[in-house]
């Protein structure tokens, strides 16, 4: 385990192997060790691995009254990658919020990533369109939850998180087991404060109130189209794959979409070697 102090909060890191930079994101409810699967491939082609704790994810630092928007996340991870590879750019890997992340960042600071790979989230474009059609917003029911107060920390800490678990299993394929993965979710999650923090991400999109001020210009950047070579993944049993087939119109450099078969929201721990195997591909093109 390592850490670096970013502008606004101490950032932990896993850190495996050595040459070109792989940055890896989690999504909720999760964290870095989600990528298990992908990691030793990824170091026995010769990579550096490197997978962050994000902001409100102990032991990163949970920022007392601190911002939780996009814009807020985008600028810990481009401060992230400058300060752990100066002057060179990146490969990024990032899953549900780390694709959230991460399409802003390819927009806003395409010079700090050379290729990406993307899962299981749409451009926030395709999001905008569909947010108010029923089957996504059924879909997404935990985005409408998670805006009230202090219910949803409540129903979160319950019997166990067994709320955790409902998510776990409403958005992977029947019969998906992957216990032990998350219970070790659970435990991060129950650390004081960390709850709170990683709703708080829900909470900003809604409410610009709750947006870093400052970062007024990051967030205007975030909106351009994208040039960095980009391979989307979405599992073919998730919904949101039916976003991700024409979102083309979004880059001006390469865009690839893959289903992977037999595979929910989760598709990098329910089919790692195809996954694994799509990842290795794709960054070793360029």
């Amino acid at each position: 385990m390592k850490s670096i102090q970013l502008d606004a909060l101490r950032m932990a890191y896993l850190e495996e192997g050595q040459g070109p930079l792989v940055v890896m994101l989690h999504g909720f409810p999760d964290r870095p060790e989600t990528w298990s699967h992908q990691v030793p491939a990824l170091v026995a082609q010769g990579y550096r691995v490197v997978r962050p704790y994000l902001r409100g994810y102990p032991p990163t630092q949970i920022p007392q009254d601190g911002y939780y928007d996009k814009a807020t996340l985008v600028s810990d991870i481009a401060q992230f990658i400058q300060a752990i590879s100066p002057g060179q750019p990146c490969y990024l890997v990032g899953q549900d919020w780390g694709a959230i992340i991460g399409y802003a960042l390819l927009a806003a600071h395409p010079e700090l990533v050379r290729r990406a790979v993307l899962m299981a989230v749409p451009h926030p474009g395709e999001v905008a369109k569909s947010i108010l059609n029923p089957r996504h917003v059924h879909r997404s029911f935990h985005w409408w939850f998670f805006q009230l107060p202090n219910l949803p920390e409540q129903a979160l800490a319950k019997d166990n998180m067994h709320f955790i678990d409902y998510l776990w299993q409403y958005w992977t394929v029947e019969d998906f087991e992957d216990q032990a993965h998350i219970q070790s979710v659970k435990e991060l999650l129950a650390q004081p404060g960390a709850l709170t923090a990683t709703l708080a991400y829900y909470r900003a999109m809604f409410d610009a109130s709750k947006a870093d001020p400052a970062l007024a210009g990051l967030r205007a950047l975030m909106d351009r189209q994208i040039a960095v070579p980009t391979l989307a993944l979405c599992g073919a049993q998730d919904m949101r794959a039916e976003l991700m087939h024409d979102q083309a119109s979004y880059f001006t450099g390469t865009y690839v979409f893959q289903l992977i078969d037999n595979a929910g929201h989760f598709l990098h721990r329910e089919q790692p070697e195809p996954v694994t195997q799509a990842i290795v591909k794709w960054l070793g093109q360029g």
